[in-house]
């Protein structure tokens, strides 16, 4: 005979918030988690849309953990550009490179496909290519010469902007692109609603705002210029988006920021 749990100590879930934060923490990082308690379905429905809300966040956290490096090589008085590749190696060692895979995939998929079947097939392979690796070394190289460009403290700060500010717009851009694929990544999650839109906005900006001040807004418009240069490019090549498609406008974005705040903090130097 089964035994039957009284429905008064049946753990009782989590709140949805938790869960939306926590997909988009498993999905952005390789950070292991606890349970937090079942989702109402598969993912639950719309969870991995609404998960994109915490991109930024998520974000601030992977470019807090290689300020964190940049620093303990300064510390070790290493040259600066040492220390800029390593806090960069650190953010990949947390997201498992899922961003650098995905500019790879767009590079070579943009750059060697004639149709669009063939550049869906093309970022599909796990291979790399010549314009996938020639995307990578431009991406780190430029990246880690704008953080060496910085000093200690407005590194740190940059690169926790930079973290949250280049996905706060992913979720504006899932919502306005159509998945390429109907049966991707991109096409599984779903639309994400405006409300979620708004929170990564929000979420972007709140942290922008702490780390840098007065620079916030111009960062957070060179981070909006990368994702919507990309996503202009995906919707030229795919007619929509695929989740390299979002690594890819990640990569320029991140980008952006750390070349905008080189620039400014150089000026004012």
């Amino acid at each position: 005979m089964p035994i039957m749990r009284d429905a008064t100590t049946a753990p009782s879930p989590s709140p949805r918030w938790t869960q939306d934060a926590a997909l988009a923490l498993v999905f952005l990082t390789r950070l292991p988690l606890p349970a937090i308690g079942p989702l109402d379905g598969p993912l639950a429905e719309g969870a991995s849309a609404r998960a994109m809300g915490w991109f930024p966040l998520v974000g601030a956290l992977v470019g807090l953990a290689g300020g964190a490096v940049f620093a303990l090589a300064a510390s070790l008085n290493l040259p600066p550009l040492a220390g800029a590749l390593l806090a960069l190696a650190a953010t990949v060692r947390l997201t498992g490179g899922l961003h650098e895979d995905g500019a790879a995939d767009v590079a070579d998929g943009f750059g060697g496909g004639r149709d669009l079947a063939r550049k869906l097939e093309i970022m599909r392979d796990s291979r790399v290519g010549s314009y996938g690796v020639l995307a990578l070394v431009f991406s780190v190289g430029i990246r880690a010469a704008a953080l060496a460009a910085l000093p200690v403290p407005a590194a740190v700060a940059a690169l926790v902007a930079a973290g949250a500010l280049s996905r706060c717009g992913l979720a504006a851009m899932a919502r306005v692109l159509s998945p390429a694929r109907r049966d991707g990544l991109a096409a599984a999650q779903g639309r994400p609603a405006m409300a979620t839109v708004l929170l990564a906005l929000v979420f972007g900006i709140a942290v922008a705002a702490a780390a840098l001040g007065g620079l916030a807004l111009p960062t957070l418009a060179a981070s909006l210029l990368g994702v919507t240069a990309v996503g202009a490019l995906a919707r030229r090549h795919l007619g929509g988006q695929t989740g390299d498609v979002f690594g890819a406008a990640q990569q320029v974005a991140e980008a952006a920021v750390l070349l905008t705040l080189s620039a400014l903090i150089g000026a004012a130097a």
